[in-house]
Formats: structure tokens, sequence, C-alpha cells
């Protein structure tokens, strides 16, 4: 019986008559590989779409309804040399750390192996100039051979798999060369081994892998990126639904159940798992993470309320019109993944020069053996030679000049407050010449502060501080924390959507909605009131205060702006905020070009009108509606107080509350990339002297290894210049308003405290 495959589980169908499939490949190591499987995909017939995401090692995969078998793919990667199978975010997680655990463990074997075969190849060095006896070399080349052939079977599996499937698939890759130079190095020294002859080549083979490994290490951890897009979501999406079944009979169903009609309860403090309106009750809803509204939205009859979005206070009946994949939520996760996988061909331009390596490579070697017998040399002249021009040219220095840099200028970050998600944003950063922020939890503090705290009398200010502790509200909680109040009144008692109550001394105290307070015609009196504000009322009897609570810009973002300016960087600020907060943002910034008001797709478009016009965007956001932008963006950055999704989203994330981390980011990349610059004009102007070197026959296997592994040596030292941004640029100094706050520039002390108040934040962030 013929077993046959069934995906359609993993086939998503896009109307239209199109459907989709996402799948995990296994050895998609660079740009030519990225190409590779493009071509050979979009050439199947019927196929729309075929992309490769570099960085998750993942094919986006869309053709027409019924024309194709989704097996059929994995059959025509099989072809190409490429394992794939449905992308599963659990077992792909779970694929990608095993493998840098085993390149680790590799890598751990190379190291080992090489510092005892080198400490044994030194007597011989020493030996054949002075009075070692012949049977010593040869003790020594035996144990040489015991240490290097089995690490080398062990160590060089990642490179004998990707050369075995590259030529089984009839095509070669870097890999090739680097296993035949690996693999005559290890023969030719077993033979002079067993000949007595002088020299054996075991350091040079083994030496040889544990500088590609080095570089293909730390390649695999700068790309990892902590993407994680369902658990990141877990927290913003509900997994079931409260469905009314009956007149006053609900029923908790998934929300793949959920259909538009259908009438769901959302509780107070529930996440709502669906689009619809509500039909009955009254409440406050959070949506900050979907639309930027600082503001907390009055839901009543007829109010839209988004998947996402959080019930603050009273309960209320939402009739559904949009569920699961349908929501406002899934169309911006959506929109993440199409400029996810639409930003991964930037890879393709910095590694298409290495399609070229391993023919040049090849022809290079050979030609040199066939020169040398022809001129006379005997097969096994000729050989070593040849074997030397292959490690010689081993691209040890080409594949370590980027990631160096990039680990080096990533430690840099983190002293500066930045933590780095994606290695290439380093290059993507350092061009940046346009910056659009988002205004709420960007600009300015998550967290909210009583503004007119200086007005209200102390005693007054601790009372409703207690009271404020037995409210659920985040306004309520902002008066709390801003009084310092530790214990809560006893007594006190919330009522939903309205404010809390209790009795001191005999007199009734309140604290919540003006109305509720009888303070509403004094809110309505008072001019002095910030109108950007949420008031909330406290009263104790006759005597009636107001509260003005608010998020307040970060303590430099004025110098922040005044530095990007003096570096030549163009700034803006997009926001789905109201018009008036933003405008009065932009003012005391300093900032002309602003736009409010915006949906996650305006922030899109504008980014792709300025791409057009030449610039190379960096977006700075922190919402749930910024996840999209900041993956459509050249580069991206976010607050660690971002929600999850902006933070798997964005290139860096920043601590702390200061805003200078951006600056100081920007200045490290600028550098970083200079000497990546550097690094390559290294790596190819050794190729240029030492393959005719090599060429000529001066050179041994064990001196081609030597220079090899110098020319790896000289990269990576160059590349700790890295630690140091270079700039000599500061950020200026912040307005008096400010004084009691400063830039932590790159001070990794300073930032000490920051850590530490925010480690339950960022442990996660530093895998």
């Amino acid at each position: 019986m013929q077993a046959t495959r069934d995906f359609s589980h993993y086939v998503k169908h896009l109307g239209s008559g199109l459907q989709h499939i996402d799948l995990a490949v296994e050895g998609v190591n660079c740009a030519g590989c990225m190409s590779k499987i493009e071509r050979g995909l979009s050439a199947m017939p019927d196929v729309t779409l075929a992309r490769v995401n570099l960085t998750d090692r993942r094919v986006a995969l869309e053709w027409k309804q019924g024309t194709l078998d989704p097996g059929s793919f994995i059959d025509r990667l099989a072809e190409l040399g490429y394992k794939a199978y449905p992308f599963e975010k659990a077992s792909a997680e779970a694929a990608e750390a095993e493998q840098s655990r085993f390149l680790l463990r590799c890598l751990g074997v190379a190291a080992f192996a090489t510092m005892n075969v080198m400490m044994l190849s030194i007597p011989v060095w020493s030996g054949n100039v002075s009075d070692m006896l012949p049977e010593q070399r040869d003790f020594f080349h035996w144990l040489s051979a015991l240490i290097a052939l089995p690490a080398v079977a062990y160590a060089g599996q990642p490179f004998f798999r990707s050369a075995f499937r590259a030529l089984r698939a009839g095509t070669v890759n870097m890999d090739v060369p680097i296993c035949i130079g690996v693999t005559l190095a290890l023969g030719m020294s077993v033979v002079e081994t067993v000949n007595h002859a002088e020299h054996a080549y075991f350091d040079a083979a083994i030496m040889l892998l544990t500088f590609l490994l080095v570089g293909r290490y730390l390649d695999q951890n700068m790309r990892r990126r902590t993407r994680a897009v369902a658990g990141n979501l877990a927290a913003l999406k509900a997994e079931t639904a409260a469905k009314f079944v009956g007149a006053d009979e609900i029923s908790q169903v998934p929300v793949a159940a959920i259909r538009p009609g259908d009438i769901v309860l959302l509780r107070p403090g529930e996440r709502c798992a669906v689009d619809g309106t509500a039909i009955e009750g009254k409440s406050e809803i959070d949506q900050s993470l979907i639309t930027g509204e600082t503001l907390y939205v009055a839901a009543e009859h007829g109010t839209s309320i988004y998947a996402g979005s959080l019930n603050i206070s009273g309960a209320l009946r939402v009739r559904v019109s949009a569920a699961s994949e349908a929501t406002l939520l899934a169309e911006i996760t959506r929109l993440l993944d199409n400029a996810w996988q639409a930003r991964s061909r930037y890879m393709r331009l910095a590694d298409r020069a290495s399609r070229l390596y391993a023919p040049v490579v090849h022809a290079t070697a050979l030609l040199t053996v066939l020169g040398w017998v022809l001129m006379g040399a005997s097969w096994h002249e000729a050989i070593v030679t040849g074997i030397a021009v292959l490690i010689i040219t081993c691209p040890c220095a080409l594949g370590l000049a980027i990631p160096t840099v990039q680990t080096v200028a990533a430690g840099a970050m983190f002293k500066a407050g930045v933590l780095l998600n994606s290695g290439d944003a380093i290059e993507r950063l350092a061009e940046t010449d346009h910056v659009i922020f988002d205004k709420t939890g960007t600009l300015t503090l998550p967290e909210l502060e009583v503004v007119n705290a200086a007005d209200i009398p102390a005693g007054i200010f601790a009372l409703a501080g207690q009271l404020a502790l037995s409210s659920h509200h985040p306004v309520a909680a902002a008066v709390a924390q801003a009084a310092s109040a530790r214990s809560p009144l006893v007594g006190a008692i919330e009522e939903p959507g309205q404010g809390v109550r209790a009795e001191c001394g005999g007199v009734e105290i309140r604290m919540g909605k003006p109305s509720f307070c009888g303070a509403e015609q004094m809110a309505t009196d008072n001019a002095d009131l910030d109108p950007e504000a949420s008031i909330v009322a406290f009263s104790r009897g006759e005597e009636k205060y107001l509260f003005s609570v608010r998020q307040a810009l970060r303590p430099d973002a004025r110098a922040v702006i005044a530095s990007l300016r003096q570096r030549g960087i163009a700034v803006e600020i997009l926001s789905g905020d109201r018009e008036a907060a933003v405008r009065a943002a932009a003012s005391v910034l300093g900032i002309d070009e602003w736009r409010a008001g915006v949906t996650p797709a305006d922030k899109i478009a504008r980014i792709e009108e300025l791409k057009r016009r030449g610039f190379r965007v960096m977006m700075v956001g922190d919402g749930m509606n910024d996840a999209p932008s900041l993956a459509a963006a050249h580069v991206s950055m976010s607050p660690i107080s971002a929600a999850h999704l902006s933070q798997s989203t964005a290139d860096l994330v920043f601590l702390g509350k200061p805003l200078a981390p951006v600056v100081a980011a920007i200045d490290h990349s600028r550098k970083a990339l200079h000497l990546m610059r550097q690094n390559l004009w290294l790596a190819v102007g050794y190729n240029l002297l030492a393959v005719p070197i090599a060429i000529s026959g001066i050179v041994t296997p064990l001196i081609a290894a030597a220079a090899m592994s110098g020319s790896s040596i000289l990269v990576m030292l160059n590349a700790l210049r890295a630690r140091n941004s270079g700039s000599q640029a500061r950020p200026a100094k912040i307005d008096a308003g400010f004084a009691s706050d400063r830039v932590l520039e790159h001070d990794p002390e300073k930032w000490e405290p920051v850590f530490r108040k925010d480690h339950a934040q960022i442990k996660d962030m530093r895998s």
C-alpha cells in the first residue's frame, strides 16, 4: 500500500483562487541558496509567489488553487538539495536551537583538537631543523592523526553535509571546496606519515575547520531572531470567547468557532478576541496597542471594538463582525509577515558574489596542479601545491569580516542600553537618514504621571493615593504611585466604570469620574487643566480636587531630536493618537513634519513613499499598530516597554527612560559599518596577495593554513575597534525643565540601575 501525504492542514486559502503554505527549509545559509530556491520553485507551473526569508529559513509559497499538491514543493526542494517540511512554530524553533547547539559542540571539538595538534606540531617544526629522530617525528605525526581524524569527522559535519547535499543535487556551494581542501590535506598527511615524510598537514586541516566554525557559529547566532510571533501574541489574542448560546446562557468556545453575527460577552479585565460592535453595556476600553490612542475609549451601544483591546471596567455584549484570521489583529500580523519577507531580500545584495567562489577556487586549484605537472613537477608536488591553494583561498577572513564586527558592536550597543535583534540591522542602521517616531510610548514615557501634583495639598494627595490603591483603573494606579501609597483604605468599594469610595474619619471620600465625585462643573470650568490629560476627581465631603494624569515626554526627547539633526538626519512623527496630542508633542520637540490619526497601512504607505524618494528610513515605535511599519522600514527600533510583537519585529530594542540609546546606536552602527568595509578590503587584499604566492609553490599547506589563520586574526582584531563609537558629537544639553534627568550616554555603570529595574523584561531578550 502506498502512503500518501496530506498537508492540507498547513494550507491557507487566500481567496481569488490562491492558496498559501509556509515551509521550513534546512541548509539555507546564504543569498545563493535563496536565489536557487526561489528560481527553482518559481519555475513550477501555476506558482505565483516563492519567497525565501533567510533570517527564519522559511519559504512562503502561493499558487493557483487545485493545481498543485503541497507535497510537490517539498519534493522539488529535495531535488535542489534542501530538506523541507511544513512550518510549525514550536518545531521550527526547536530545530533552530538544536542547530546552534550542534555548531557549538563542533566548534568545541575542533578548538580542543587544534590546541593539542598544534602542541604536537611545534616539536616537529623544531626537530626538522635540528636533531629530531625520524621515529620521534613519525610518533608525533601518528598522535596528530589520532586526534585530528576523528575530530574532523565530527566537527566537519556542517560542511560535509552541506557539500553532500549540493553535489547530490548537481550543484556546488562554498562548502564544497572547503571539504575538498580538508579531505585532501588529511589524505596527503596520512600518506606522508606512512611514508615517513618530514611534513604532515593535520594541523592545517583542523585549524582550518576551527576558524570556519567560528565564523559559521557567529553568523548563525547573529541571524537567529527571537521572533516568536504566535507566542508574543498570546497576551493579546484570546484563544476562547464567551459566546451567548441563549438569551442569558453563555458558553466558552474556541475563537475559531466564532462566526460573524454571534454575540459574545466581554468581561472587565478581558481582552477581546474578535472584531465587533458593542450592543449592550457601558465600559472603557484600552485600544492603545491597536490604534495608538492614549486615552481610554468610552464603550457603549454602537462602539467598534477590535481584537486585542482590553476591557477596563463594565461588562459588554459584542456582536461579532470578524473573528479568527479576519480580525484587525490578524491583518496586522499578515502585514508584518509580508514586510518581513520583503525586507529579507536585502541580504541577497551583500552575498551575491559568494556564488562565484566555489567554481573560481576549483578552477584555480585544478589549473595549478595541471600547470605544475606540465612544468615537469611530480604529481606529489603538484597536489601539495593545489592543496595549499585550496586552503589559502579559504574564505575564513571573508566569513569573519562581518559577524565579528556585528558581535563586538552588539556588545557595545548593549552597554549603551540597546539590545540587537538582528545582526544585519547594524549595516542598515548606519545608512539611516530619516527617522520616524511614534508618539505614544516612544517619544512619551509608557507610564502615566500626575501633571499637577504640585497643586494638590500633600495630605489630600496621600489620602487620594491610599484610596486609589483599591481601584484597578490604570489612571488610579498612576495617582497611587505618584503618592507613594503603600496601604489601601479599609472598606473601600469600587463601582465599575465610575470610581472608588470609602469612609475616612466619618466622612465619605471618592475618587473617579468628575460626575461620580460631584466635580463635573469644576472640571468643565477649570481652564488650567491640561487638555491632553485624563482627569480624575477626588472629593472629601465638600472638598473637591482634580488630578491631571497623562504620559509625559521622555526626559531627553528634545535633546535627542537635536542630536539627530546634528547628524544630518530628518525627523518626523507618525501617530495614531489625536491631532491635538500629536501637535502639542511636535511643538515642544520642534518637529515640523507630523501626522496624527494614521493607521498601520498609512504608516507603511508613508515609509514606502520615503523609500521611493531615496531615503533610508528608521521607524521607532512601540505599539501593536507599529509592528507592520517597523518591519517595512529600512531599520527599526522599539523601547523595552513596547508590545511583545513590536519588540520581536524591531531590529533593536532600547532600555530605560531616555531616548539617548537611539543616537548611541546610530553612532555605533556607523563605526561598525566603517570597520566592516575595512575588514572586507583586508580579506580581499589578503587573497589578492596570497593566491599568487600559493600558486607559485612557495608555501606548503601548513604555511597556507597559518596565513589563512593570520588573516582571520587580523580581521578579528580590527573588529575589536567597534567597541567605541568613535563619534565626537554629543547629545545637546537638556533644557532646564528636565535638569534633574541626565542623558545616559555610553557609560555602562550609569545603566546598571536601569538594568536592575528592567531585569524581568530584559532577561528573555539577552538570548
